[in-house]
């Protein structure tokens, strides 16, 4: 058969010209989209009396064939019907005859892609709500079994000041969060209906685009057919929305990587998410979190990839914008990766809380606490400042820790130093004397793990509401 665009060519494309322009081979992905997009605007033009009801009979019928023998691995896309849409016609054609060509009435391929990917992509948002869900009841999980685990607080990688496990653990809850949000508010950008834009201009035929975006669950339709074929922001913004969620990844990545060293032992990963090494046997290697963190870059790669085509295309639809579909796709199949193995990995992964307790008692991150008692004595901050400063270089030079030194040891440097600094140098008391909103304080880090659950669970509402909409 020839090109179903073909009259006004006098010669065929040339092969090379046709394996590289082609987009069959990753578009693909884009089946159900395409049939699920055709079957609504089959149906407008048929209401719309554009078509007689007999022929859209057909097309939907000759269709909902095509999409089976999709389903069932029968067809065969080829290289020469160049994208899925000439696919998916040309294998419909074949199937009900010369009435399937009745389908592109009033719409352009330029249209379709855009619906397409509307389509697509809103899907996988969804998705990536739950998932993200997923990954924060496992963090709330073991944050609600390590309310008393006191673990170093690092700043520079530097150990800083104790503070519970679970608030360390809270914060990432914080970040997929903005994620989450962040996800939601594209998806308003996302569920808008670009089919009846035609190539550029719109179309002489009496179509309801309304009643398609309605069949097809979009909230509104693009108001401007020349922005409606050549927007890619929704595409954009996703891919800078998956950036920041990797980033994120990348980041608890890093510090699974080192709580499970040697070094650390702060955690123990469950064998089911380690491999080995072909030469060491002793070896148990993270790679998980390890690969994640690689893959953060590949991701960034399609951002930057993106924007660069997008950057000086004139209105409105150029074949430059083919190029916006396999970074998406390549997006997607990353962060789904990486997000369907954290929940599980999280909540397998084993706290050694009797070693973070021994890291808390071997070092001075509790300094900054005798400052301030020595400021609620009534010494000026900076003055308690060079004070303890001091008390820690002596601690050093004699192989001690600021709760081995003796009350006289302290009068050296102060004498405001009173038996309570005793008390005052416990993790607990360190940790606990944090009792700000936000703070380490273990009533706020329970306060702050309610909240959470209930921003989870409207969250979790959310993706059932929304799952539904995008199938």
């Amino acid at each position: 058969m020839s090109k179903l665009w073909g009259g006004r060519f006098t010669k065929k494309t040339d092969q090379l010209v046709e394996e590289y322009t082609a987009s069959i081979l990753f578009d693909k992905e884009l089946a159900e989209e395409d049939i699920q997009g055709s079957l609504a605007h089959v149906t407008m033009l048929g209401k719309c009396g554009i078509l007689p009801l007999d022929d859209v009979e057909k097309i939907k019928d000759g269709l909902h064939k095509v999409q089976n023998m999709i389903r069932r691995g029968e067809m065969e896309f080829t290289v020469s019907d160049e994208d899925i849409h000439m696919n998916i016609e040309k294998a419909l054609i074949d199937e009900v005859g010369p009435v399937g060509g009745k389908l592109h009435t009033g719409r352009s391929r330029n249209d379709q892609v855009a619906t397409d990917m509307h389509l697509w992509l809103r899907k996988r948002v969804v998705e990536f709500v739950g998932l993200l869900n997923k990954i924060q009841e496992a963090l709330i999980g073991q944050a609600k079994a390590n309310l008393d685990t006191i673990v170093p607080g690092y700043t520079h990688l530097q150990r800083a000041q104790p503070i519970l496990f679970a608030h360390h653990l809270m914060a990432y809850v914080s970040m997929f969060q903005r994620d989450i949000e962040r996800l939601q508010d594209s998806y308003k950008r996302i569920n808008v209906l670009p089919l009846g834009a035609g190539a550029l201009a719109g179309t002489t035929f009496p179509i309801d685009r309304h009643f398609v975006a309605q069949q097809l669950g979009f909230d509104r339709v693009y108001e401007n057919s020349l922005d409606a074929v050549s927007d890619r922001d929704f595409i954009v913004e996703f891919l800078a929305n998956a950036s920041l969620i990797m980033t994120h990844l990348s980041r608890l990545s890093e510090e699974f990587v080192m709580w499970s060293s040697t070094e650390f032992r702060f955690i123990e990963l469950d064998d089911a998410f380690c491999t080995g090494s072909s030469i060491m046997p002793q070896k148990k290697n993270p790679d998980v979190p390890e690969l994640v963190r690689g893959k953060t870059g590949r991701v960034y790669g399609n951002l930057i990839g993106l924007l660069t085509v997008l950057k000086s295309l004139p209105l409105a639809y150029n074949k430059d914008m083919q190029e916006d579909k396999e970074g998406m796709f390549d997006t997607v199949r990353t962060l789904q990766g990486a997000l369907q193995l954290y929940a599980p990995m999280i909540a397998t992964m084993k706290v050694n809380k009797d070693r973070m307790r021994q890291a808390v008692n071997q070092d001075f991150s509790n300094a900054t606490d005798i400052a301030d008692y020595l400021v609620n004595k009534g010494m000026p901050f900076r003055q308690a400042h060079e004070v303890i400063g001091k008390t820690v270089l002596y601690c050093i030079q004699n192989g001690k820790y600021l709760l081995d030194l003796k009350l006289e040891e302290y009068h050296q440097f102060s004498k405001l130093f009173d038996q309570d600094i005793f008390q005052v140098l416990q993790p607990e008391s360190v940790v606990n004397a944090r009792n700000v909103y936000g703070g380490t304080a273990s009533v706020q880090v329970s306060g702050a793990i309610e909240r959470a659950e209930a921003v989870h669970a409207a969250a979790a509402a959310w993706f059932d509401e929304y799952f539904a909409k995008s199938r």
